[in-house]
């Protein structure tokens, strides 16, 4: 088993570049950390390497024993870790076209991973986010979805251009708004759908809007809005597929 001790190692500077999206990008890799996590990317076949304070075996994947000092370097989480994973980027592709969630600039790495670990929960197939949404390999985005990113594909891309294209393969478009929307309830269900949900302070562009075949809004009392990763979560889970 290699060994590193010194967190000025080149390899170490490598793996702490990571934690900037620039180098993420330009690698094609990011970080997990911990046993759930890493035990999701190695079920998905992502893992490069894994990186522990504590010999250990996982078939298949090279192990580098390292220091505390350099996991406490490399982990985002304030109380460390004995576990982390040094993943690939995955090159995703969306297929499936019965349930599919579009996220228009989101912008909250935490919304965005509980969006994702959502969709897999109520069987929804992909996610398409627009090009201004925040980075999917964000460290709480990676957290939040506790693996479901690596269920899921998920691509980003002109969701206009996207939404011609669906509407082409017979998927119709449900938009969230708080003008001119019919109550959720009142909106039935069809056998193709993409649910879009928009920014969390300016909601969705106008031009999307446009582009809906419905638009949808959640019954309720009190408040107008809510946050989008509930706003998605109960949609989501009235339009899975039953």
């Amino acid at each position: 088993m290699e060994r590193i001790d010194s967190v000025q190692n080149s390899r170490v500077r490598k793996w702490a570049s990571l934690h900037q999206k620039k180098y993420r990008d330009q690698l094609g890799l990011f970080l997990v950390e911990g046993e759930h996590l890493t035990e999701e990317a190695l079920k998905a076949g992502a893992v490069e390497e894994i990186l522990t304070d504590t010999p250990r075996d996982f078939p298949g994947v090279p192990v580098i024993l390292v220091t505390p000092a350099i996991l406490h370097k490399l982990s985002a989480n304030p109380s460390g870790t004995h576990l982390l994973a040094v993943c690939r980027q995955k090159t995703a592709a969306v297929t499936a076209r019965e349930r599919l969630l579009l996220l228009d600039d989101v912008q909250d790495p935490g919304n965005l991973g509980t969006l994702i670990r959502t969709a897999v929960s109520f069987g929804f197939q992909g996610i398409l986010c627009s090009e201004g949404c925040c980075d999917l390999y964000n460290e709480k985005a990676v957290r939040s979805t506790q693996g479901a990113l690596f269920a899921l594909p998920v691509v980003r891309t002109d969701l206009a251009a996207a939404i011609d294209k669906l509407k082409q393969d017979g998927v119709r478009i449900y938009a969230t708004a708080l003008q001119q929307a019919r109550p959720m309830q009142q909106v039935p269900a069809c056998e193709k759908l993409a649910l879009i949900l928009g920014n969390e302070g300016q909601g969705m562009h106008a031009e999307l809007l446009k582009l809906a075949d419905e638009r949808i809004r959640i019954e309720m009392d009190g408040f107008e809005s809510l946050n989008v990763a509930v706003a998605g979560g109960i949609l989501m889970y009235h339009y899975r597929r039953k």
